[in-house]
């Protein structure tokens, strides 16, 4: 909301125990960024608070309440968990190419989505927000997203043919694709 001030902060959390500090961040122009810390005297009133609290509602605006973290601290945890969702989806993300320019965002979640529960859906797109005629589409398991890759892989959507394969992270397919260009090479100085 546009408040400005701790107060509703320390209103809502003072019921959990002493409050010792709030602090609600603000912009150059004084509205609010959105988030804000409660300090309590007491680790136990903040634990209660963390579990009570997160998910709620305040001022019209749904809560995440945790314990407050260094900026190092929330990076590896947000990268532990990149690194883990990677992992989950590894066989349930496609590549899609050969994409007709009427294809949108919209468009692209709604082809897949006869084929199982699409977690994400991403259009690329260059500088001018232009399509660059490919995305990936995550599903919710391996077997939705061999479905759709079975048979969707060639149909025609708009003007062209779709191609679909399993989606490969950057630094494999750059391992392929550099094993591929030797073996080509080795392969002409047999001539």
């Amino acid at each position: 909301s546009k408040e400005t001030s701790a107060a509703p902060l320390e209103s809502s959390f003072s019921k959990f125990g002493v409050i010792t500090s709030s602090y609600l961040a603000v912009d150059s122009e004084g509205n609010s960024r959105g988030f804000g810390f409660v300090n309590f005297e007491e680790p136990d009133d903040a634990r209660k608070a963390v579990e009570e609290m997160n998910g709620s509602e305040l001022e019209g605006s749904k809560l995440f309440v945790s314990r407050a973290q260094k900026k190092s601290e929330r990076e590896a945890q947000l990268r532990r968990q990149f690194e883990e969702r990677k992992l989950k989806y590894a066989d349930s993300n496609l590549y899609v190419k050969n994409l007709d320019e009427s294809v949108d965002d919209e468009k692209l979640r709604e082809i897949f989505t006869p084929f199982g529960s699409v977690v994400s859906s991403k259009l690329m797109k260059d500088g001018k927000d232009v399509s660059k005629g490919f995305g990936f589409v995550c599903f919710s398991t391996p077997e939705e997203a061999h479905k759709a890759l079975t048979e969707l892989n060639g149909r025609i959507v708009g003007s062209k043919p779709l191609y679909l394969a399993l989606a490969q992270r950057k630094e494999i397919r750059a391992a392929q694709l550099q094993a591929q260009y030797a073996h080509r090479i080795a392969g002409r100085g047999a001539q």
